[in-house]
């Protein structure tokens, strides 16, 4: 039968594999790593601290990611609107480091505020 699905493969014999053939093994836990990307004006000032609770003067914001070599190619930041820390920094922009890139900072209800940072 030929088919288009994932299917296991052996990388050694070259082949597929039947599901019977595979051990399965628990995933282990996986680290986060967070970062500090600059918050920036719409010309690229960087913000400076002057305190607010919907975190809209904030200098920085933290993002924590499981695979910090993708930030490379980060074209957003999100965060849930709900979440109040961060609700006022939406429409604002992000210098991603080590690139100098201006990214936008956006909303998403599928950001969950009690993982990482939000």
């Amino acid at each position: 039968y030929r088919g288009t699905r994932i299917v296991n493969w052996c990388p050694r014999d070259k082949t597929v594999l039947s599901d019977l053939e595979v051990k399965e093994e628990k995933a282990r836990d996986g680290k986060l790593y967070y970062l500090r990307y600059p918050v920036i004006d719409a010309v690229g000032n960087r913000q400076i601290d002057a305190g607010g609770g919907d975190g809209s003067n904030l200098p920085h914001i933290t993002v924590a990611t499981t695979r910090p070599e993708t930030m490379l190619g980060d074209t957003a930041v999100a965060v849930n609107p709900a979440d109040k820390r961060y609700s006022g920094l939406i429409g604002k922009f992000v210098d991603l480091p080590l690139t100098g890139r201006k990214i936008p900072i956006i909303a998403d209800e599928y950001v969950e505020s009690d993982f990482g940072t939000g």
